[in-house]
């Protein structure tokens, strides 16, 4: 017998830079703030877990690393051990996690059966021995539509979203990218299709550290350019770009690098900084939605949350896609781009040449974008989930009611 509050497992895959994580703890902290107030179990991958800040009230439980490469396959990204060895690690930790947390919800991001389908028992004993509602979460865009129907084919995803899944939620707007239309997802799928909207990042505020707060002071008054590039992996080129480029007089650049950003890559551009005093560079910001906030210009990739950052702010940004080897961030940026709420530069053409004449354009009001495409997410999933459930979304479990898994 649990207590009486309900349960929340929310599941990140990990492996390349930190979306889904954060995509998560937006979705915690909407969750714990809600009538519902639930207990909420975050599944991460521990670095990513200890380097990101969390909703009051909302715990983790850790899995050791995976890096995706080049080819698609998952290995060790830290531990010397065999991709089987660790795979099987990070499968039996969220079982046992499963097993005593007894979740009467399992939100699963991105990936319906897993990284390296490490979910594929759980989510069977699940299924077969439980009452937990399982849902899996998306963001607008996955791939290109013959990327995801050759993967989701061989990787049997569809049986299992029919199988498993109780639901899909997809953080996005149908009006700039519907799924359903474009990966012509079968029937008995789209019937299970929810979307949210995107999820307005103007909450994570609260979450400013010390670190942050510190960063802000120490900037000096006047406009502020800031260029992100996600995890830092491949962000390379577009952090050499903004640091070689000019800034419009008045102007302070800030650089994030990121956390997976390569130890010689990082050697690199501290040297170019050196040269460079108007532009600060920082290693990682664990939360960067108080540097967008501040921020009178972005150029950064075209990830859903660092895209989700700048359109919930509605800041100026340019975007600069990853193009290779998934075109998911070009699809993205060019949706954007053709509603007016960006502007994007395509990486071949990226210079410092290309960054400074942009910088020093007028381009005028800000752009509308919360007007222009729903970013209701994180008010709507509470009533979602309540749905789920099978409760009003108002209120929490009734006073002495057990909830069995």
């Amino acid at each position: 017998m649990k207590d009486e509050k309900y349960r929340v497992a929310i599941y990140s895959p990990g492996m390349v830079g930190f979306g889904h994580i954060r995509r998560n703890a937006s979705i915690a902290q909407a969750l714990s703030c809600s009538a519902l107030q639930p207990v909420i179990v975050m599944i991460a991958e521990a670095r990513q877990a200890g380097a990101l800040p969390v909703p009051e009230g909302v715990d983790t439980v850790t899995l050791p690393a995976l890096r995706k490469e080049a080819d698609g396959r998952c290995k060790p990204r830290y531990l010397d051990v065999s991709n089987p060895e660790l795979i099987r690690l990070r499968a039996r930790v969220i079982r046992s996690a499963m097993n005593v947390f007894e979740p009467d919800v399992l939100i699963v991001d991105h990936l319906p059966r897993g990284a390296a389908c490490e979910l594929d028992r759980v989510l069977e004993h699940l299924r077969r021995h439980g009452k937990t509602r399982c849902v899996l979460g998306l963001r607008d865009v996955l791939q290109d539509p013959q990327t995801v129907h050759s993967t989701w084919s061989e990787q049997g995803s569809l049986n299992t979203i029919q199988d498993y899944y109780d639901a899909v939620w997809i953080y996005g707007d149908p009006a700039v990218y519907d799924p359903i239309h474009e990966y012509r997802l079968p029937d008995r799928v789209a019937a299970k299709v929810h979307y949210t909207g995107y999820l307005d990042q103007r909450p994570r505020l609260q979450f400013v550290g010390a670190q942050v707060a510190d960063i802000l002071a120490s900037l000096p008054p006047g406009r502020l350019a800031v260029c992100v590039v996600g995890g830092g992996h491949d962000g390379a080129a577009l952090a050499e770009a903004f640091l070689r480029a000019d800034l419009p007089p008045g102007t302070t650049g800030v650089v994030v690098m990121g956390l997976y950003m390569p130890r010689t890559t990082r050697r690199c551009l501290r040297r170019i900084a050196e040269r460079r005093p108007l532009v600060k560079l920082l290693d990682f910001v664990p939360e960067p939605a108080p540097l967008i906030n501040r921020a009178d210009r972005v150029i950064a990739m075209g990830g859903y949350n660092t895209l989700c950052e700048v359109l919930s702010f509605e800041k100026h940004a340019l975007i600069v896609p990853r193009v290779n080897p998934k075109p998911e961030q070009l699809i993205r940026a060019e949706r954007m781009r053709d509603l007016g709420l960006i502007d994007m530069l395509h990486p071949d053409n990226l210079s410092p040449q290309a960054i400074t004449e942009w910088l020093a354009r007028d381009l005028g009001p800000p752009p509308p974008s919360r007007s222009r495409i729903d970013f209701g997410g994180l008010n709507c999933i509470p009533g979602m989930l309540a749905a789920l459930l099978e409760v009003a979304a108002g209120a929490g479990p009734p006073a002495g009611t057990a909830i069995v898994s």
